[in-house]
């Protein structure tokens, strides 16, 4: 099934678009060139096999005027993440761009440089320093900064160092209090949900080109390579906080609970330099990530803006995230700032207003419309976030799931749903034919709710699944937010060739070796398929010979609980000693004969405990039942 072109509907969309917002203000190109030190010759990355991880060179074709298949706004700031090199913010600070969906930035020390974020695989990572040291010189690094607890930020560390610089200590790793527990947690406990629906989020199976993927909005993509960690050996536990390293002096703020659950500000006073980390960048962000995430908190984000706003916006020439270019200049500085604190205030103190109202989420995110000085920023438009569900993430955030309407509290899961829906209307091609009316008229959102149904309820209608492809992609070309193109995107593809999977996978060694004896035992948890184990009651205790550590294990009722073993306790069915903790993450992997496990007592009983774990499903489907 071949795409289709963009219909008149979404053209003329298009032209509204051109006519209302400020196309002539081309100062963020000004911006996202200032300071272009060199180019590489190909933005493409390979890693050791030679497979291709990240490839800025695919977004060539962003150039000129936005074709009918994608919306002006979106293919304007698609060119401008695209936008590959090393730049100087100021002497002294540099950032590598174009790289991965976020920069890699560097301060140089007295001998050294200090890496503020390091990409979200290890092989951009090491290219991106690579060209830095090739125009600034072969500096060591001292060391690394992760502003927050997203893979992105810190996911390439073993690109720009390793674990054995850090035990020797020449290198120290720098990060928020709770960031060990909250980059391990997202990416294990829900990490195959969010891994495949960020596939879809992040347009990771589509074509580059105007009717496939242009970009994230918050950069292009994330790279693909090998995901890693180091855990910190520095913690920044309070605002105000200080720590100099080889002359490069920092001063933080502690943002929790905004852009992501650990997060920090950093103020460097040497080069009169601001990194607001995730909190303001050139697009309205998430409060409720399309991938899956805890709602955030956007009534103390506008007050952490505040905040830095009264600490750092005087005493600061520019200022730069781990996306997108920075600005310059104190006063526009502290404009850029206020507006992205109004913007966040504004959607939380509106949708409170309106919730009070009786709206519920829906009906406010169809009416607020933002006052003109945010609709008309082009930092403020949502490439990345929106409007849209933002309004409905902070209504879940306040009143849950539940809108208050009794006929909504109980109604039947989709499936059921669509098949009575579709019976209703007089069954599958009497639902199609009232699509293709709506799909003609340009009422894209009734014809993809219909034809939702249609699939739900027949899932091989071949009639019902091409219109529903061709629905999806006109809403994909018509909207502004990258991540929802790409959902639409990513849907049609599905529903004309077959799912597609996980593209991407954050289950590294690296990663999953972070993982705390209590993480290791929430992560089995979580798999316990709880009717098969109802009738099972079994301990085991597991003994890590390299912590020192033996917890006990229980299932029982279905649910396993786990704690640190205490005297009290008597004897276990069956005792597990893992010389270190990776033999023990091998061995629940499925390598039984990893060396270094010893089992005593009822080994059955392991046996018992796999039969009841499901493995997740990282191809699960979505468009479909």
């Amino acid at each position: 099934m071949p795409q289709p072109e963009a219909s008149s509907f979404v053209r003329a969309a298009h032209e509204e678009a051109r006519a209302r917002l400020p196309f002539d203000d081309v100062r963020d190109f000004e911006d996202a060139g200032r300071g272009l030190i060199a180019r590489p010759e190909s933005a493409i990355v390979k890693n050791a096999a030679g497979r291709v991880v990240w490839d800025n060179d695919s977004y060539a074709f962003l150039e000129g005027d936005a074709p009918d298949t994608v919306h002006p706004s979106l293919w304007r700031v698609s060119r401008l993440n695209a936008t590959v090199g090393l730049f100087e913010v100021v002497p002294g600070v540099y950032q590598v761009r174009g790289f991965d969906l976020s920069n890699l930035t560097i301060v140089e020390g007295d001998t050294g440089i200090v890496i503020v974020d390091a990409l979200t695989t290890r092989e951009p990572a090491a290219a991106a320093l690579a060209l830095y040291r090739e125009h600034r010189g072969d500096r060591p690094v001292k060391a690394v900064v992760y502003t927050h607890c997203h893979v992105d930020h810190f996911g390439g560390v073993l690109g720009v160092t390793d674990q054995a610089a850090v035990d020797r200590g020449e290198v120290r790793i720098i990060a928020p209090e709770g960031f060990t527990e909250h980059a391990i947690s997202e990416n294990v406990y829900a990490g195959t949900a969010m891994g495949r629906r960020a596939g879809y989020m992040y347009g990771a199976a589509l074509d580059r080109g105007p009717s496939g993927q242009v970009g994230a909005g918050l950069g292009q993509s994330p790279s693909t390579g090998t995901i890693g960690l180091i855990v910190p050996t520095d913690f920044v536990t309070a605002t105000g906080q200080t720590l100099s390293v080889d002359g490069v002096e920092m001063e933080f703020q502690l943002a929790p609970g905004t852009e992501a659950p650990a997060e920090m500000h950093i103020y460097f006073p040497r080069y009169r330099a601001l990194c607001m980390a995730e909190n303001a960048t050139h697009t309205l962000h998430n409060l409720l990530t399309l991938r899956g995430a805890v709602v955030r908190d956007p009534h103390g984000w506008s007050g952490y803006l505040s905040e830095a706003i009264e600490l750092f916006a005087d005493r600061s020439d520019a200022v730069f995230s781990p996306h997108h270019w920075p600005t310059w200049g104190s006063e526009r500085i502290r404009g850029f700032l206020s507006l992205q604190r109004d913007l966040y205030a504004y959607l939380h103190d509106q949708t409170l207003r309106m919730m009070n109202q009786g709206y519920q989420g829906a009906e406010i995110a169809e009416t607020l419309q933002l006052p003109p000085a945010l609709e008309n920023a082009w930092h403020a438009r949502g490439y990345y976030g929106s409007v849209s569900h933002n309004i409905k993430a902070i209504y879940q955030r306040y009143m849950g799931w539940f809108d208050g309407n009794p006929a909504r509290l109980w109604p039947h899961p989709p499936a059921e749903q669509a098949t009575r829906y579709v019976a209703a209307m007089g069954g599958p091609d009497r639902v199609v034919e009232l699509a293709r009316t709506a799909y003609d008229s340009g009422d894209y959102r009734w014809a993809a709710t219909l034809l939702d149904h249609v699939v739900f309820a027949d899932a091989g209608h071949a009639e019902g699944r091409e219109l529903y492809a061709d629905t999806l992609d006109q809403l994909a070309y018509g909207v502004e937010n990258a991540t929802w193109r790409n959902f639409f995107l990513s849907g049609a593809t599905e529903l004309r060739s077959g799912n597609f999977g996980s593209p991407t996978s954050v289950d590294s060694p690296e990663l999953l070796g972070q993982l705390a004896p209590s993480q290791i035992f929430d992560s089995i948890a979580i798999c316990v398929n709880g009717p098969k184990a109802w009738d099972e009651d079994l301990s085991i205790d597991v003994a890590f010979a390299d912590l020192g550590e033996t917890h006990r294990l229980t299932l029982r009722n279905g649910v396993l609980i786990h704690r640190p073993r205490t005297e009290r306790d008597g004897e276990a069915d069956a005792v597990v000693t893992a010389a270190a903790k990776l033999r023990l993450i091998a061995f629940l992997a499925g390598d039984e004969a990893s060396p270094g496990i010893e089992i005593t007592g009822d080994a059955s009983v392991l046996a018992r405990l796999t039969a009841v774990l499901d493995a997740p499903d990282p191809a699960f489907d979505i468009v479909l039942p």
